[in-house]
């Protein structure tokens, strides 16, 4: 108990010397900011690289316009 008091005795002096009109995030803040926008950019270039692998083929506009149960259209393996 008596360590919690010697901190407050020495902490609470310092604590009234604080203006409290100007309280800024400080150097915590910037590094947290910073790392966050670290993070951001890491994953949009790993984005950008997984995006640019994606193999996206358009189908014809004819087979496009197909109704959905149309005969010659299969959309999986036929069943025996």
């Amino acid at each position: 108990m008596s360590a919690s008091l010697a901190l407050t005795t020495y902490l609470v002096p310092l604590a009234k010397e604080i203006d409290n009109d100007k309280v800024t995030p400080g150097v915590l803040g910037f590094i947290v900011f910073a790392a966050l926008a670290v993070g951001v950019w890491l994953l949009m270039k790993s984005m950008n690289r997984h995006m640019g692998r994606v193999n996206f083929e358009e189908a014809p506009a004819g087979e496009a316009d197909a109704a959905p149960n149309d005969p010659k259209r299969t959309s999986g393996p036929a069943s025996a």
